[in-house]
């Protein structure tokens, strides 16, 4: 046996402890407001860290709802989940935070990033409802080549009037803003023969839209489409896309959906349109959200409205957004770039 070994046990001493590297801790704030689609619940908690063992050990959690823990939980998180919470001075009352991820894809609510600690990155959940989403649009799609928006207002009136169109296959589509949801739905358009047409930031390439363009070229586009899809984020850049102007150079007949954001559309415009009969909708976001009663949407012909409903699917949203998180968790500790990482210069 060495001296070195001896003289330690010699004194009485015990050799001493390995410490533990610091667990990250992120901190998930739920808002109860939400409902249970949007709760990260124990469970939903367990389950994800057992689809991520490797994270799993090194993270360190707190669970809080509308709150109740958030201001001491706060001042030792390295991240925070969320959709709403208190923003005021975090620099100050989180020391130590360096990542922020909004429980959605919309992050409109929290710009300006202003209150962003130095150094710290938002990221957002885009992608995650991609597939339902596609679903949803997708289903619009037909249901406006059904002219079931005209159907279901002579429905209202005791109305019988048959209504006939052509099929699908060969028609025009066109989808202004080709991220995750879009490109979803042009997938499935391409199955059912559609020409899918595009308008994109970047104007990068997509399999599954015959053309792509950038966001200059929409005027000339509009007239060549049977349907309108607006899957685009909302800025300051797209505030009204499809404003008056644009909604006129729609084809007669035609349909358009809105996904993204109520203020993509001047809904005022889209209305007249609709009372005239020229064009169908649906319309899935609006501003205030709930619609209130005393909205003229509610009593617009040749519109079909769902409340906010087309894309948050009620098993799966936040378990697949807890994977997101968990996914970005081991590139955070591996000092890597976050995905889904929202540019406060382009405004998602």
């Amino acid at each position: 046996m060495s001296t070195a070994r001896k003289s330690g046990r010699a004194g009485g001493g015990r050799r001493a402890a390995r410490r533990e590297p610091a667990r990250v801790h992120l901190h998930i704030e739920n808002t109860g407001s939400l409902g249970p689609i949007f709760q990260v619940t124990k469970k939903r908690l367990r389950d994800a860290l057992s689809r991520h063992p490797g994270v799993a050990g090194k993270v360190k959690i707190t669970l809080g709802t509308d709150g109740d823990i958030y201001d001491r939980a706060i001042k030792t998180a390295d991240a925070l989940f969320g959709w709403s919470f208190d923003r005021k001075g975090l620099a100050q009352r989180a020391p130590r935070l360096r990542w922020v991820h909004a429980h959605g894809a919309g992050v409109n609510h929290l710009f300006p990033l202003d209150w962003l600690p130095k150094g710290a990155v938002l990221t957002n959940s885009r992608g995650v409802h991609s597939d339902r989403a596609s679903e949803y649009a997708m289903m619009a799609i037909l249901a406006l080549n059904n002219r079931l928006p005209e159907i279901v207002t002579n429905q209202m009136k005791a109305r019988w009037e048959q209504l006939y169109n052509t099929g699908i296959c060969g028609k025009t589509l066109l989808i202004v803003g080709v991220g995750s949801v879009g490109g979803g739905t042009a997938t499935f358009a391409k199955k059912f023969g559609i020409h899918v047409i595009g308008v994109r930031r970047s104007g990068k390439a997509h399999p599954a839209v015959d053309a792509m363009f950038r966001p200059r070229d929409l005027m000339r586009l509009i007239p060549k489409a049977d349907f309108i899809l607006i899957t685009a984020p909302y800025t300051k850049d797209t505030h009204y896309l499809m404003g008056a102007q644009q909604l006129r150079l729609m084809k007669k007949g035609a349909g358009l959906i809105n996904y993204s954001r109520a203020n993509l559309v001047d809904y005022d415009a889209l209305r007249k349109k609709l009372k005239r009969g020229e064009i169908t909708a649906i319309l899935d976001v609006f501003d205030p959200e709930p619609l209130p009663s005393s909205s003229p949407l509610w009593r617009t012909p040749n519109l079909l409205i769902t409340p906010h409903s087309s894309s948050d699917d009620t098993e799966r949203y936040t378990p697949d957004t807890l994977d997101l998180v968990f996914r970005n968790m081991a590139r955070f500790m591996k000092g890597q770039s976050l995905l889904n990482r929202v540019h406060a210069d382009l405004g998602y």
